[in-house]
Parts: C-alpha cells; structure tokens; sequence
C-alpha cells in the first residue's frame, strides 16, 4: 500500500524517517524535508517517487548506489552527511547520560578503503563478484567502487575470474581483499574443497597476476610475496584474513589520539590488539604488553616487534578477554592502557578497569551503542571523560568509529 509521507529525520541507519501515528516509518534514501511517496510493510517503506526533494540531496558518486548494499547515503550533501555521522556518536552517549564535548568528524576521503570483504557465487550463466543488496543475500555484481582503492577496483575483473577458479560450491561465499605493499592479499572464506587441479590453476592465476597470497578457509594456497602493512615505520605481515582498519588515513589518526595520550606512560597494555597496530607504535616510547584472544594475529605482531630495532620491549599474551578479562589487580602493574574490541564491546573487561588505578585509558570503538555503556562503566568507577573523537572510515555507511581517552585522578593515601 502506497502512503504520502513527510520525513522528519534522518535515522541512525541512514533512512528517513517519518513520524506517523502508527509509528516511525523507515524509507531507505529519503532525506529530512522530503515528502515522498512509498510503499510501507511492517514500518519500512520504499521510495516510489519524491514529491518534493530536499536542498541537501546530491547527485550518488557511483552508479551501483540504491542497488549495492554497501553504501547507504551517498544522496546527501558532505557537509550534512558529517553532522549525521558526529551525531550518531553523541546520540550514543547522550542515552546513557554522558556529557561531553564530541570533537568534529575526522572525515574519510573517497578511494582509501584497503580492506573489503566481497560475495561470489557461480550462476549458470556467470561467476558473480560483488556486494550484497541491502537486506537480502541477493548479490549485486559491481564494475565500480569510489570508497576502494584504485588498486582493488582496477583487479575487479581478476578477481572476479579467480574467484571463478577456486569455486567448488553452488552457495555464495566471501572473498577478503585487502591492498598491502606487496600486492593483493586474498582471503576466500566457504568456497569449497578446492581439486589438486583447481589448486594448480589457481596458483599459477596468482602468480602470473602479481597478487601476494591466496589463503582458502585460513590455509595459504599461495604466496609469492608476503603481505606487508606498514604501522608508522613498523611492517607487518598480517595473517589470513587477519583484522586490519579499513583504512590507513583512520588508522593513522586513531594512533595519534591513542599515542598523545598515553605517550608519558612507562608500561601499557594493549588489550584486543590484533597484529599491533597500536602496540608496536606505542612501543617507540613504552613497554607494551599486547594481549588478544588470536594466535595467528599475536604471532604476525610478536615477529614485527622482533624485526624492528629501537622498540621498547613487548610481551604477548593469548587471552579470551571477554571469557577471561585482566583482573582489576592484573592491571595494577600497567601506567595506561588501550583497548580496540569488536563491535559487542568489552563490559566485563571495563568492570575490571573500572575498579583499578590505571590513570590513562584510551578507548577505540566501532560501535557506539557498547562505547557509550563501556565509558559509563568507566565513570561510573572514577574515570573522567576528557573527549571523544569520531572518526569516519567506513565511508556513506551509518558505521563510524571513535576514540574516547580518559584520566584517573589519583587516590589521596
């Protein structure tokens, strides 16, 4: 059924939403100001047409907008689009009561993304390489990605072909592509078992074309030359699939807050510290101890620390933080500390934290919903909140990242 709507705001999603009397209504690519009209099913609607357009919409930088789910607000001029982004962290914190300056969006430039993960799946016409359709598992083949690296755009169609070559499935799977310095670094993740002839084929593909290495479900097929990413002076060659920021410009300005505020600790701990890109630039001025729950990752940071000279030493430690988080007394030893989670954040660790003396924290969040509950942890427990930085890389996606950097005053003896 087809409605005549009004939208009023623009969601934390990226839609627009209008205020109706049954309810919200969700129309992906409407803006604020817009009357539209749209089909509506269960509180979503889809645009049909725009009655009356808003000021702030733009032209989309990629013709594959509207149909690829990996973007979802393209359509808005820049400048509003960072205000959406920065309030979506200060919504974040306003819901659990924090008070805080939030400093300007750190913006993401469009051809700097270095990482993407890509659907492939073999029709009876064709090998699909692309993105899925917002909502559906419907994949969505692409010729061009203004948010990538020109790099992985300009080996599309190689890609495409040696995803071709590995398929040993009728289902979808994931091919991870990340640009280092030594080339394309590929990670296909249920692709099937692949045939000693299919493997042949494949490695001579990667070798002919110039990619670093091929891995299958963790296991390297092949690798003519190791994947190399540089942390400020410090390479490293991350494993398989291995977390990686988005983008290095991101990277590189969280590093910065991180660094500057804890730059006159002796020790730090770096907890959820995937291959080091934190630690081993912390480790120029301080003792690091890196503590993740991946072995591989811990492993690709351990060898960088030990092949770079001038590092203050660095320890390593195996750990499930979220099954087993450093104790308040664990912590007692640590002048700072850092911690980077995944999306569901680090309550039980920050309990922790919250009951120790540790006078610097620097929290770094890609979600923040858990930021904002991590940080009341914190306060709650004596921490005061200094900033708050966001800081897009996850560009015209509703994803934006953070960086939160708190003090402890000292306890009077």
């Amino acid at each position: 059924m087809s409605e005549h709507l009004t939208i009023d705001r623009l969601g934390a999603q990226g839609d627009g939403v209008a205020n109706a009397t049954s309810g919200p209504i969700f129309v992906a690519y409407a803006l604020p100001g817009e009357q539209v009209i749209a089909t509506v099913e269960r509180g979503r609607g889809s645009l049909v047409s725009i009655e009356k357009s808003s000021p702030l919409r733009m032209e989309p930088a990629c013709r594959h907008f509207g149909a690829c789910g990996g973007c979802a607000i393209q359509h808005l001029d820049a400048e509003a689009y960072r205000a959406w982004k920065r309030d979506i962290v200060v919504q974040a914190l306003k819901s659990r009561g924090i008070e805080v300056e939030v400093a300007v969006l750190v913006p993401c430039e469009p051809h700097t993304r270095r990482r993407a993960v890509f659907s492939a799946r073999r029709t009876e016409a064709e090998m699909l390489l692309g993105f899925n359709r917002a909502q559906s598992s419907e994949i969505v083949p692409i010729e061009e990605c203004p948010v990538l690296l020109p790099g992985i755009v300009s080996a599309f169609d190689r890609l495409r072909e040696l995803a071709g070559l590995i398929c040993a499935t009728p289902q979808a799977f994931h091919l991870a592509v990340t640009m280092t310095a030594s080339g394309l670094d590929v990670a296909a993740q249920g692709s099937g078992k692949l045939g000693d002839e299919a493997r042949r084929a494949a490695i001579r593909f990667v070798i002919k074309h110039g990619f670093a290495r091929l891995s299958i479900d963790g296991e390297i097929v092949v690798e003519p030359k190791k994947p190399m990413v540089d942390f400020d002076g410090v390479t490293v060659s991350p494993p398989p699939g291995g977390f990686l920021q988005a983008t290095a410009g991101a990277e590189q300005a969280m590093s910065n807050l991180v660094s500057g505020h804890l730059s006159k600790a002796k020790t730090v701990a770096d907890l959820f510290s995937g291959c080091g890109a934190f630690a081993l630039r912390l480790a120029r001025k301080s003792a690091v101890h890196a503590v993740e729950g991946d072995a591989a990752a811990l492993a690709a940071l351990d060898k960088a620390f030990r092949a770079t000279p001038g590092l203050k030493p660095a320890t390593i430690e195996r750990r499930d933080l979220f099954r087993r988080p450093l104790s308040a007394k664990e912590l007692a030893s640590f002048d700072a500390l850092v911690f980077d989670p995944p999306r569901a954040g680090a309550e039980d660790q920050c309990r922790q934290m919250a009951r120790s003396d540790i006078p610097f924290v620097a929290a770094v969040s890609c979600n923040p919903a858990t930021l904002a509950r991590d940080l009341r942890i914190l306060i709650d427990g004596g921490y005061r909140l200094g900033s708050v930085t966001p800081i897009d890389q996850f560009l015209w996606s509703p994803h934006v990242e953070a960086v939160a950097l708190l003090e402890k005053p000292k306890r009077r003896r």
